[in-house]
């Protein structure tokens, strides 16, 4: 929150890229195929916060709404980030939000689907990867 009470303007951009993003990250993430429920059940959630806010202060911008908001952020760039960081270390092919499952195939032998990122710049480049021959002479 601002001195005058309103919510940050880099907050309010990051809940449109946490929107976009929270799908991706449960459906991919935990291997579920909720298309894009995630993100409106975040957004619902998010309007009941504002509309509690409106309800008591007479106004959305609250400091409910707006711990909500990082609370939310903080987990879906969170998640991302360590998962990043993970695939990079352990050598991760396609989705780096399946860095957690590869991990989890790594240490208890059990297969796992993989993914290929389904939006944004890595996309083209988990396609580049596969056609590498360094690529798949590591997946033997």
């Amino acid at each position: 929150m601002t001195s005058e009470g309103s919510i940050r303007p880099l907050l309010w951009n990051g809940i449109v890229i946490g929107l976009v993003l929270v799908s991706y990250v449960i459906n991919i993430g935990f291997s579920r195929s909720w298309k894009k429920w995630p993100a409106a059940v975040s957004a619902v959630i998010l309007m009941g916060f504002a509309l509690m806010g409106y309800m008591q202060a007479g106004h959305i911008e609250t400091p409910l709404l707006a711990q909500a908001v990082h609370v939310g952020e903080l987990y879906i760039f969170s998640h991302l980030g360590l998962a990043f960081v993970v695939a990079a270390l352990i050598r991760t092919p396609g989705c780096e939000m399946r860095a957690f499952h590869h991990l989890f195939s790594l240490v208890t032998g059990t297969p796992i689907k993989e993914h290929h990122c389904p939006i944004g710049p890595l996309g083209p480049i988990d396609r580049w990867e596969v056609r590498q021959t360094w690529y798949r002479l590591n997946r033997k």
